[in-house]
C-alpha cells in the first residue's frame, strides 16, 4: 500500500491551494488553527485501500428548515469549511458542507465523503453512496489527467470502485462484475503505479479472474507492489516464493524475507499473514534463515 508520508508529499500542494488565505502568514492563514503538517497527518490517518450518490434528494426534503444550509462562496470555500470541521472533531457537522462541494465538483469532497460512508465515519455506513461518490472521480480522471497532487487520491477511488465492483454492491444494485474490476485495477497499477492496484491485479492473474491464469504476470505486480512496502503483497509473493511450484522457482531465504517484513507489519485481519509466516519458518532450513538475515538486512539498509 502507499505509504502515509509518500501520500502526504503528493497531497500537500493541493492542501496549500485549498487552505490559502490572502494575508495569513502560516500556511492554513490565521483563521485555521492548525498546522499544514497536523492537517496533512490527521487527514490520511483517518482515510486510508474501499470505495456514494450526489446529493441525496430525499435527504433534502427531510431537512428541517432550521437546519438550513450555511451559504458559502464558492464550492471550494466549502469544501474549506468541511474538512476544518471535519479536523476540527465535528464529522457529523462536515457532511452538508462536503456535499455542497461535491455537487460543486470538488473531487477532495467526493472522495472525503466516499471514505467516510465506506467507513461509516460520522455517518451511516453506506456502501452505495460511498460507490457513488467514489465513482464520480473515476468518471472524471478517466478523461483528465489528476494534478500531481491529486494522483494518490485519484488512485485510491479507481482501486475502491474496483473493490467495489469486483464484489458487488447489493444496496446499490450493482453486480459483482469481475471484468471491470480488472480493467480499473489495472489501469490504477500502470497509470498510477498505486500498490494496492497492483497487489489485486497481481492476485486476479494468479486466481484466473476474469482472465487467464498467469502467474508470471502475477509474481510480477506482486513484485513491484512489494517492492513499495505492501504488506499483503510482501506475504502473498513470499509464500509463494519460499515454497515455488507453479513456474516459480524456489528462493526460499528471499521468500522467507518478504514473509517476514509481512509479519513485522501485520495488522488486524490479517492473521493469514501470520500462519503463512509460521508454517514457512518452521520448514525452512538453518541456511534458509541465515539468508534471510541477511537480504533482510541489506532491504532495511537500502530503505532507511
Amino acid at each position: 500500500m502507499v505509504g502515509v508520508k509518500e501520500v502526504e508529499t503528493a497531497m500537500t500542494g493541493f492542501f496549500k491551494r485549498v487552505f490559502c488565505v490572502v494575508g495569513a502568514s502560516d500556511k492554513r492563514g490565521a483563521a485555521l488553527s492548525f498546522s499544514l503538517g497536523a492537517l496533512a497527518v490527521a487527514f490520511f490517518v483517518t482515510s486510508f485501500v474501499a470505495p456514494a450518490p450526489a446529493l441525496d434528494s430525499s435527504e433534502s426534503r427531510n431537512t428541517p428548515a432550521s437546519a438550513a444550509l450555511p451559504m458559502f462562496k464558492d464550492p471550494r470555500a466549502a469544501l474549506r469549511a468541511g474538512l476544518e470541521s471535519y479536523h476540527s472533531g465535528n464529522p457529523q457537522n462536515s457532511v452538508e458542507a462536503l456535499r455542497y462541494a461535491a455537487e460543486g465538483g470538488e473531487s477532495l469532497a467526493q472522495w472525503k465523503l466516499g471514505r467516510m460512508y465506506a467507513e461509516g465515519d460520522g455517518v451511516a455506513r453506506d456502501d452505495a453512496k460511498a460507490y457513488d461518490y467514489f465513482s464520480k472521480i473515476v468518471e472524471h480522471f478517466v478523461d483528465d489527467d489528476p494534478d500531481p497532487s491529486e494522483r494518490s487520491m485519484a488512485a485510491n477511488a479507481f482501486v475502491a470502485v474496483g473493490l467495489y465492483t469486483r464484489d458487488g454492491v447489493a444496496s446499490a444494485k450493482v453486480a459483482p462484475d469481475a471484468e471491470r474490476a480488472f480493467d480499473l485495477f489495472r489501469y490504477a497499477a500502470t497509470y498510477f503505479r498505486n500498490a494496492d492496484a497492483q497487489y489485486n491485479l497481481g492476485r486476479m492473474y494468479l486466481e484466473g479472474a476474469a482472465v487467464k491464469r498467469d502467474v508470471r504476470q502475477g509474481v510480477n505486480w506482486l513484485d513491484l507492489a512489494a517492492r513499495k512496502g505492501h504488506v499483503q503483497a510482501q506475504a502473498m509473493l513470499g509464500e509463494l516464493m519460499f515454497n515455488g511450484g507453479a513456474g516459480v522457482a524456489p528462493q526460499r531465504s528471499r521468500g522467507l524475507m518478504y514473509l517476514t517484513l509481512a509479519h513485522d507489519r501485520i495488522g488486524s485481519g490479517d492473521s493469514w499473514i501470520a500462519d503463512r509466516y509460521s508454517r514457512a519458518l518452521n520448514a525452512a532450513s538453518d541456511e534458509d534463515r541465515k539468508g534471510a538475515v541477511a537480504m533482510l538486512e541489506s532491504y532495511l539498509r537500502r530503505h532507511e
